[in-house]
């Protein structure tokens, strides 16, 4: 290839910079002046006497050397000074001890030049586009951005922006119900971006629990004009969530508003979430009552709390129990996250029953174990002796271990 063409094609090469995505014109210019100031440097000694004039639009670069005019024979330096002779060829009028501006083209800087200044380019590009990349996804962080699934593994789903720009869903970040194909348009939020060694790599989730409130803000006006405040979400992306609203406006119901009418502003937040359910509640600085509204649709008999700790003691009818736990005890651990308090269930005493907290068994059955029992509602001796083996499957423990913690219990009430 020879010089001219090696200049032409640096020439087109630069001409794509003006069609760079997420890179300034101010930036660009700059990276620009930046590699030719060093290639002129590495041919002429400094680029201190050089003028580099931009012209993005164009997609093209002028470059003057200022050389000082001196007596023909007298050029000790050919990269700072012009003989006079040579200088008139370029400016007439020119007289000695003036500056000429002569001007320089590509096809004079030689292959290795013109290589040099394409790599420098190039790798300037490569930074600029990461730089750029690292602080656009950097700033929308939390926020929702829609994606065309492009490529699907086993860990990670690989989708691609209106930009182009390559966001990475991870296998954990993927409501467990969610099933796409290639060209499906999947919406979500960018979690954070990582940046090892320079390299930006976007990571985008469903299961974020920003995700839905990005989507109450979406698809509720009142969230988004600011009359309605989410307070609080608890959620277990794909099976339910609990979301805490507050109202400013005494004439806005925060969670009619959020429901919609016959639910059609939820309706379409489930749908988008597969199916995920999601109980709206009225948050209140009151934890008894805020605990109270989270443990819906259970109804409550009284409540102690040890604020210190974080922790409550609810006390239910034995026919509430359940409700309160809820499938896998999903319904007590989204209303605990929710609240921040660690929530015991208990189930009320019929007047004259005996009955012994669990807690008073610490000595013959293990702590983690009578937790576990608790974490389903099962909070004393008769609670657990009277269950099914359903609700103390539900507890997860040992069939062994089971029949330990009922022998201890029965044994109690045989003496």
């Amino acid at each position: 290839m020879t010089r001219k063409a090696e200049a032409e094609k640096m020439v087109d090469r630069f001409a794509e910079f003006k069609e760079l995505k997420n890179i300034d014109k101010t930036t660009m210019i700059s990276v620009l002046e930046e590699s030719f100031r060093k290639v002129l440097a590495n041919m002429f000694e400094t680029d201190e006497n050089f003028d580099v004039i931009m012209n993005p639009d164009k997609g093209d670069c002028e470059i003057y050397q200022n050389l000082q005019v001196v007596p023909d024979g007298e050029v000790e330096n050919p990269n700072m000074q012009i003989g006079i002779t040579d200088a008139k060829e370029i400016d007439a009028e020119c007289e000695i001890g003036e500056d000429v501006a002569k001007q320089i083209f590509f096809e004079k800087f030689g292959r290795r030049a013109i290589l040099n200044l394409r790599q420098t380019l190039q790798s300037k590009i490569l930074d600029l586009q990461k730089d750029a990349l690292y602080s656009k996804f950097h700033e929308l962080e939390g926020e929702v951005v829609t994606g065309e699934v492009h490529q699907i593994w086993k860990r990670e789903m690989l989708l691609l922006d209106d930009e182009q720009n390559e966001l990475i869903m991870p296998k954990e970040e993927q409501i467990p119900s969610d099933f796409f194909h290639k060209g499906d348009m999947v919406r979500c939020i960018v979690k954070r971006v990582d940046n090892p060694n320079g390299n930006p790599k976007v990571i985008v989730s469903r299961t974020d629990e920003r995700f839905l409130r990005r989507l109450f803000e979406q698809e509720v006006p009142e969230i988004h004009d600011g009359l309605i405040t989410i307070k609080a979400v608890a959620r277990v992306p794909g099976e339910r969530a609990k979301i805490a609203v507050e109202s400013y406006d005494d004439r806005v119901d925060p969670v009619g508003a959020c429901v919609g009418v016959k639910g059609s502003r939820v309706h379409g937040i489930v749908r988008e979430l597969h199916n995920e359910n999601i109980d709206v509640i009225s948050y209140t600085q009151n934890p008894e009552l805020f605990i109270q509204r989270a443990l819906s649709p259970a109804k409550i008999s009284s409540i102690r709390l040890d604020p210190e700790e974080k922790r409550a003691e609810v006390f239910l009818h034995p026919d509430e129990v359940s409700l309160a736990i809820g499938k896998g005890g999903l319904n007590i651990r989204l209303a605990s996250m929710l609240t921040g308090y660690t929530i015991d269930v208990y189930r009320d005493l019929d007047e004259g029953e005996e009955d012994i907290y669990l807690d008073e068994f610490r000595d013959e059955i293990d702590d983690w174990v009578i937790e576990a029992l608790k974490n389903v509602g099962l909070g004393t001796a008769k609670a657990v002796i009277n269950a099914s083996p359903e609700t103390l499957a539900q507890a997860d423990l040992e069939e062994d271990t089971v029949a330990h913690v009922l022998e201890v219990l029965r044994a109690e009430f045989e003496d």
